[in-house]
């Protein structure tokens, strides 16, 4: 297991949103990022690929989804990132920063449309 300050933590995930390319933080709108010590219980139930640790959340309405009409007034999409589930599945800095990385790719993937089944087989 793996700990890091709060502080540290909130610095490797701005790192790994500064890592997604232009072309798709351009069309990132209506959406925050966020981070969190643990998953709440709510939070739990919407982990859609079974056992194990929920390291992030998209909560939202993906884009492909969004019509011009149906998306107005609504609140923010939220990405949360979790620090403790994190810090439980990675044994070093490096890994935990990389883990980081995938995780939020991960969560920017459903903002997009895609589901755990197509993330997962490509990496994320």
């Amino acid at each position: 297991m793996m700990t890091i300050s709060d502080k540290e933590f909130d610095r490797a995930v701005q790192d790994a949103v500064k890592l997604v390319p232009d072309k798709f933080k351009k069309v990132l709108e209506n959406i925050a990022i966020t981070v969190a010590p643990e998953p709440t219980p709510e939070q739990r139930k919407e982990m859609t690929h079974g056992q194990g640790e929920l390291l992030g959340l998209y909560q939202g309405i993906p884009i492909t989804q969004r019509g011009p009409s149906s998306y107005a007034g609504v609140l923010p999409d939220v990405i949360t990132i979790f620090k403790g589930p994190h810090e439980r599945v990675c044994s070093s800095y490096q890994q935990l920063v990389v883990q980081i990385e995938k995780t939020v790719l991960h969560e920017i993937g459903h903002y997009f449309g895609f589901d755990d089944a197509y993330l997962h087989s490509h990496g994320y």
